[in-house]
């Protein structure tokens, strides 16, 4: 292989993301009209980036920029040189990076997926040991690495983006079934138009027979628990050990980041879950709810539900996955909200006949098995994907 060696700056326009303003949680600049994309939404997208759980108004914009779609967005805190490519206009802060390649020495994707490759080992071999993982541009500019001509940086995209675009299908298909079955829900449980609804009296605002119960009553609530982390001996990858980064994006949790070893699990044996029991984030970004496809074990940050014989498992998944707004509001809005294991436990909950409940979990199984089936897929595609990387990157295998 004889390709040349470039700088990133050399190959396309490289600039910082904006925020100016202080303090940026001023609400004034935030819930307007322009995606505003963070280090963790760069992080959970795919080849393209189109999710964001944030925007910004006229007077967020005014002191940030937008960014056209095809700008590859390289995150430089926290989740240090993960990389996405802009599907949206949208904004983000100088902890991301925004590459727009000269089409006639670079190919996004390319850049995208030497990323993957080799450059975020290298990148983040910068910040170890640091007290706060941060990429300074300077450093990100400081290495050079090897780039074929266009023509062959598009063909080599080419081979790796086919998986990614299957990848992104399955994506799509597991939101429209995820989508279907909460319409559902709220159908039946939110707007009390469940089967036979007509000869249903409503009492005290909700349908005979009804109760108003807590969490508590659907089931056992588990804390997680992090092992010793002094005792390297603990983890391993035995037990997926799941987080609340592990559940962006994943309503069944596939693939973690971190698993346990028997030995660590077998620690804290009491934290050890049953497959698909209902887990909810209560500590940072607090209310994302989603299932473990396997037996498991969670972090401190996440409470989760073990349904009991009274309550259905997928009424259960959407009665807590309806309660974010309610979590938010108990964690005070701040950066860092924290809902403990005794205010999770007493939220209300209204909670229909057993009868209604299994029938609505007769109707929706076979969409999370499919959901199931579409994730093991997609886990499937990403690791025969990141076989042929390193390969076609290398030069070892040509297109």
């Amino acid at each position: 292989m004889s390709w040349a060696e470039f700088r990133l700056d050399e190959i396309g326009t490289v600039s910082r993301g904006r925020s100016r303003h202080r303090p940026r949680d001023a609400e004034h600049l935030y819930g307007g009209p322009y995606p505003f994309v963070q280090t963790g939404d760069v992080k959970h997208a795919g080849l393209y980036l189109t999710d964001y759980s944030q925007t910004y108004s006229e007077a967020g914009l005014a002191q940030s920029k937008l960014w056209p779609v095809g700008t590859l967005c390289i995150t430089i805190a926290a989740n240090i040189a993960e990389t996405s490519i802009l599907d949206i206009e949208a904004c983000f802060p100088d902890s991301v990076i925004g590459f727009i390649p000269d089409e006639e020495k670079s190919d996004a994707k390319f850049i995208k997926y030497m990323f993957d490759a080799l450059l975020k080992k290298r990148f983040r071999a910068f910040t170890q040991g640091a007290a706060q993982d941060n990429l300074s541009q300077g450093k990100l500019l400081s290495l050079t690495f090897p780039v074929p001509d266009v023509w062959e940086q598009k063909r080599i995209a080419e081979v790796l983006s086919a998986y990614d675009d299957l990848i992104e299908n399955n994506r799509r298909r597991i939101a429209l079934l995820e989508e279907a079955a909460r319409q559902l829900y709220k159908e039946w449980f939110v707007h009390f138009r469940f089967p036979g609804h007509e000869h249903v009296p409503i009492v005290d605002g909700v349908p005979e027979g009804w109760a108003n119960l807590t969490v508590a009553d659907l089931g056992l609530v588990v804390t997680g628990k992090t092992p010793s982390k002094k005792q390297p001996e603990n983890f391993g990858s035995d037990i997926p050990f799941i987080k609340t980064p592990d559940m962006h994006g994943q309503s069944i949790i596939i693939v973690t980041e971190e698993c346990l070893s028997e030995r660590g699990a077998e620690t804290q044996t009491k934290k050890t879950l049953p497959a698909r029991s209902i887990l909810v984030s209560c500590i940072g970004t607090v209310g994302v709810t989603s299932m473990n496809a396997t037996e498991a074990q969670t972090n401190q940050q996440i409470n989760a539900v073990v349904p009991n014989e009274t309550c259905s498992r997928y009424f259960a998944f959407f009665a807590l996955e309806a309660l974010k707004p309610r979590l938010e509001a108990i964690g005070g809005g701040v950066t860092m909200a924290n809902v403990n294991k005794s205010k999770f436990s007493s939220l209300p909950v209204i909670v229909p006949n057993k009868i209604l409940m299994d029938q609505f979990d007769e109707t929706t199984v076979s969409i999370f098995d499919q959901v199931e089936k579409l994730s093991l897929q997609n886990r499937s595609l990403a690791q025969a994907r990141d076989l042929l990387l390193p390969k076609l990157m290398s030069g070892e295998v040509t297109v």
